[in-house]
């Protein structure tokens, strides 16, 4: 408990610095334009750079420039951490997915965007799927993406004539078949991570939500296919890669990385998927937060921002990466038509009517999620984890 107010009395801090400045959010002495400084660790760019481009156009008196970086999920919290011990935040937008985002909430490292902010980014504008997703973000992550997520599992056609029908079929079907199936580590991977969060749903285990007492059957297999899994990369593009190349046959999938790769070329358009019975679809999604120390100045921006990537014109242009918006009044038809087209020509049967036809959960809640994944380090991936 004293951790947590700490925490509180540093926010105190920042909006009592705010409010001397006299610079609070939509008004107030005007600033001098600043940086938007953006790490993206789970490929948000794709939907939503556009939206941040079309934000500093729009605002030249408060954006000067934008500059963009790129890093693996699980090295986030600890590049984040180094700044702030040194008191200089040089990132003022995180974009993340569950993965480093849980990690960050947990470590304290974020700046809490509710309820302080519930009436500048108001809840009842999103989705239901993406209030689900800002509920798991224990108030401090913004959804700016978000789908049903997975598991789904694509597969070649042509290697594969009979796809699995149940757990038990595609477990043998890994042995009859090694090195033919592949996931990426789930701590850098929606698709791993959807494995992950999903078998214990499809296995029947004792407690989908407990994964350090509920999971028996889900660590034993894991723990047995993996004996016939090459390795694991440390993230879904290599998966993609090597799907594409006919190296591996079935790979984990989720809505976005199904549809996104058929779409862009990378995996051949004639891939197919397949979902086990009993599959809970395991909502997954992108996120925003604003790291704990940067200026009074630059959130000022960065929150103006967030509105500004919550309204319906700019979150209907998020439908091209195929992980969908979180404001639902951004559907598809406001699109722009060369957008429609694209998802339309891609788009799966298996995902209409998909409340209809399958469970929608929720991802693991922070400590949960944050607990399966290390012990999937250690247990799971352990040798096998290949870095690149």
């Amino acid at each position: 408990m004293h951790r947590v107010r700490v925490w509180r009395v540093g926010e105190l801090l920042v909006g009592a610095a705010v409010l001397a400045l006299g610079i609070g959010v939509g008004g107030g002495a005007a600033q001098a334009p600043i940086t938007i400084s953006v790490i993206d660790v789970a490929g948000d760019l794709s939907s939503v750079r556009d939206i941040i481009e079309n934000y500093a156009k729009a605002n030249p008196q408060k954006v000067k420039g934008v500059t963009y970086q790129r890093a693996p999920a699980p090295e986030l919290p600890t590049k984040i951490k180094v700044q702030q011990d040194a008191g200089r935040v040089d990132i003022n937008l995180i974009l993340t997915g569950q993965d480093a985002g849980s990690v960050l909430v947990q470590n304290g490292q974020l700046v809490r965007l509710f309820p302080q902010y519930d009436r500048l980014l108001p809840r009842e504008e999103l989705t239901d799927a993406a209030k689900v997703l800002q509920d798991e973000g224990e108030g401090y992550l913004l959804p700016s993406v978000v789908s049903n997520g997975g598991p789904v599992f694509i597969y070649n056609p042509q290697k594969v004539k009979q796809p699995p029908r149940t757990a038990e079929e595609f477990r043998a079907w890994v042995k009859a078949n090694p090195g033919k199936f592949m996931y990426a580590r789930p701590a850098n991977s929606g698709p791993g991570r959807s494995i992950l969060a999903g078998l214990p749903y499809i296995l029947g285990d004792r407690n989908p939500k407990d994964p350090v007492a509920g999971w028996d059957k889900t660590w034993a297999f894991l723990k047995e296919v993996g004996e016939f899994v090459e390795y694991y990369p440390t993230g879904t593009t290599v998966t993609l890669k090597e799907f594409a190349e006919g190296t591996r046959w079935i790979i984990a999938g989720i809505m976005e990385w199904d549809m996104k790769p058929r779409a862009e070329g990378t995996i051949p358009p004639d891939s197919k998927i397949f979902v086990l019975p009993n599959t809970s679809f395991v909502i997954d999604g992108h996120y925003w937060a604003i790291p704990k120390g940067i200026s009074p100045a630059e959130q000022e921006v960065i929150l103006d921002l967030m509105k500004f990537m919550r309204r319906p014109e700019q979150q209907v242009l998020t439908w091209k990466a195929f992980i969908g918006p979180s404001i639902k009044a951004a559907t598809l038809d406001k699109a722009p038509p060369d957008i429609q087209k694209l998802v339309r020509d891609h788009w799966r049967p298996e995902y209409t009517d998909m409340e209809k036809k399958y469970k929608v959960v929720a991802q693991l809640p922070v400590k949960q999620l944050v607990a399966a994944m290390d012990r999937w380090d250690r247990e799971v991936g352990a040798q096998r984890i290949k870095k690149f």
